[in-house]
Formats: C-alpha cells, structure tokens, sequence
C-alpha cells in the first residue's frame, strides 16, 4: 500500500501552475460523443477519473488518443450506448454520460452510478429534467434504460436546487432536442462556462452559463470541437491552503483568482497576506491563522463544498475558533476523527463543526477516505510537528495530477513511499 511521508514544518516557497479543472474536463469528454469526427481537448489532467472516462468513451466506440495533457476522442463510429456496471461504478460522475448518449444515440442505458463517500447522492434531478425532455426512462434492478429518439423536444426546465451535474446533463441532452430548451435555477459554477465554450466550438447554440438561466437551440448539426480546459480552482485553494497552513509565499497561475474569491476572502481573514492578478493568486502566510467567521459552504459563488475539509485543515493547526456549516453534503466530516489524531480540536455535530486551533497539530498515521479529505490530511501534515503518513491515495488520485511533484517542488518534504 503506498502512502505520503510528510515531515512537516517546512514553509512552502515558489510558484506552479495548476492543472486542468476535474470537474470540467469530465463532462466536456462527454460531450464529445454529440458529433462524429476528432475533437481536442487540451489541459487534461492525468487523473484516475478522466482514465475512467477515457475507458467508457472507448467501450462505446470512440478511438482515444492521448499526448501528455491534450485527449483526442474520434466519436465518427459509436457501436453500443450502454455502459457496464463495473465501469460505471469506477467513476462517481458517470452518470454525466446520459445526456450526451440520449441527444446522439437516442437511447442510454446504465447501471446506477457507484456509492459516494460522500453520502447519497441522488440523481433524480438528472432524470426528472431528462423525462422532462421526453425520454422516457425506466428503473429495472439497478438499471437505467432510456429512450429518446423522436419523443425529444425542447421546453423549459425548472431545477429545484441548483445541481452542477444535472445541469450539465440537461444541457448535453438539450443539444439533440429539436427546439429552444431554457434551464431555469441552473448551477451558476465556472465548470459550466467552460463546457459552453466546448459545446459552443461544437457548433451548439448555448448561452447563459455562469447564470441561474441556460437557453440552448438543439436539434442543429454539430461538428467536433476544440477547447482548453480551465485551471482546477479547487487544487489551486489546496495549495494556497497549504500555504495558510505550513507557512511561507505561493503563487498559483492558469487559474481565474475570480472563482477563488470565497477561499481567498477566508484566508485572508485568517491572516494570510493575498494579492491577485488577471490568472494568478499569491497568498503568504508569516504566522499562526487565526479563527474566522463561520464558514458556510454553498453553491457558487458561494464557499465552495470542496474546500471544506482543506480549509479546516489550515485552521486547525492555527490560533483561535471557527464554526463550519456543510450545507451540500451530508457525510463531509469524515476527516475529522484523522485530523483528532493529529491533535486537532474538532467538535462535529449533524452539519455543524467547530475547529479549535491548538497552534500545532503533531505528525500521525492517518488515512484520506474520500478526495478532498485526503488532500486536507496533506495540507495538516505540511503544517505539522514531525512525521505525517497519509494512506488512501486512491482518492486523492481521483481529482490531483502530480500532487506530491508539486508540494515537493515548492519545498515541501514529502515522499511517496510504500
């Protein structure tokens, strides 16, 4: 089993830039199955994910092609439109295949996505706005069997919260509806301006991503598109973070400082000195983060869910009291107890956490059980007393390409050992 060894202590030093964004990349691959042809997709991150994807668009026909951090997908032959369990369970947001096999293939069917660590996370937005559409979608042991063909047609969605992925769906499954399909209390996140400008090179009519209303003109002839995929805005708070939390001055590139404002706004409470730039952010850190006002994640452009447990990591090891609110998740303190083990001083109850820095955490063996929560237990060994094993990889290799290349290049002692 390979882990982290962190000897923390060490102040961080230096710039990098940050990787293509996870939460884009997935759903712009899958609307490049919408037109036959090759389109190119630049900045993609090496990620367990994306190689999840890449495997579910080759099952389904398409030729995959990949140079460093540029993917090819030739979608001009798709021989099948259904996608096994145990693909489907590899990747948590597979489900985001759904609209784009419906508006090209006319039908889809899948097995339910695979549990989250997270907690539940029910796709019945996704289906409701589909259905709403004119699939017509049946629930058989597990499976999901859609049809769509000539029943599809535009008309105006209402989303009753504001779901990124069952807003992306939608608009993936709008581009084969003959028609004017409105997206009313749509999820306002950058992610979803960049899959615009993918569908929009595509030849698609898409407009108002980035609001709470999309319009898209489906049922045009699309072409293969051609995109660079925006910087990753929750690694670069991870990193920032991680200055917050070990001490010293990071500069992050490629990234928008626009969609960091709420992480930056926090760190900059705690004590961190931060400066911006048209893609750029620095943030430095010279003493003990202090506590803030109450963290409440949100949907963008609120406190992004994201960088909950990397933020409460920094604080942890700081000066002062700070309350956090998880309003998206149900399950997201499970790093918790592995932060106690590190002397943190966390009380957690329901939604609701109150960290309590102890102006040190210690080093311990400790394990990341979901994405994020492994990278907030890196952010806290960096920042430690002593030596911090970090187990559970697995996960943080869902959504960080290279992250220990990159600590180390900005002075971090950090190793992958097994």
């Amino acid at each position: 089993m390979s882990c982290y060894r962190i000897m923390g202590g060490r102040p961080l030093e230096g710039r990098l830039t940050v990787q293509g964004a996870k939460n884009s990349v997935l759903p712009i691959l899958s609307a490049s199955l919408l037109a036959p042809g090759r389109s190119v997709i630049e900045n993609c991150p090496d990620l367990s994910d994306v190689s999840a994807a890449l495997d579910i668009l080759s099952l389904l026909g398409c030729r995959v092609d990949r140079q460093e951090d540029t993917v090819t997908v030739d979608a001009s032959v798709l021989r099948r439109f259904d996608i096994p369990e145990r693909l489907m369970r590899e990747m948590r947001s597979s489900v985001i295949f759904l609209g784009a096999l419906l508006a090209r293939m006319g039908a889809a069917e899948l097995s339910y996505p695979g549990g989250c660590e997270l907690g539940p996370r029910p796709i019945d937005l996704h289906l409701a706005a589909l259905r709403a559409l004119g699939a017509e979608i049946r629930e058989e042991q597990g499976c999901l069997r859609c049809r769509g063909g000539s029943h599809l047609h535009g008309r105006e969605l209402c989303l009753s919260i504001p779901s990124v992925g069952a807003t992306e769906n939608a608009m993936l499954a709008a581009c084969g509806c003959p028609g004017l399909t409105t997206i009313v209390g749509a999820a306002r996140e950058p992610e979803i301006e960049d899959l615009q400008a993918f569908l929009r090179s595509m030849g698609a009519q898409v407009s108002g991503a980035g609001s709470s209303v999309v319009y898209i003109r489906g049922g045009l002839p699309l072409h293969p598109g051609h995109c660079r995929v925006m910087g990753d805005r929750i690694v670069a708070a991870t990193y920032l973070c991680a200055a917050g939390a070990a001490g010293g001055r990071v500069e992050v590139t490629g990234v928008n400082p626009e969609h960091l404002t709420a992480v930056l706004s926090c760190l900059q409470e705690a004590g961190c000195e931060i400066r911006t730039g048209p893609d750029w952010a620095v943030v430095e850190s010279t003493a003990p983060l202090r506590g803030i006002s109450p963290v409440r994640t949100a949907p963008y452009p609120g406190f992004p869910t994201d960088a909950q447990a990397i933020l409460m990591a920094a604080l942890a090891g700081g000066r002062g009291t700070t309350m956090f609110v998880e309003n998206i998740f149900d399950s997201r303190y499970r790093h918790v107890d592995e932060l106690r083990r590190m002397g943190a001083d966390i009380r957690a109850s329901g939604r609701v956490a109150v960290v309590t820095g102890v102006g040190r955490l210690h080093g311990a063996p400790v394990r990341g059980t979901d994405l994020r929560g492994g990278a907030a237990l890196v952010v806290a060994g960096l920042g430690a007393e002593g030596e911090t094993l970090v187990s559970g990889l697995g996960h943080i290799q869902r959504g960080y390409d290279g992250l220990e290349r990159a600590l180390a290049a900005l002075g971090a002692d950090i190793q992958r050992v097994d």
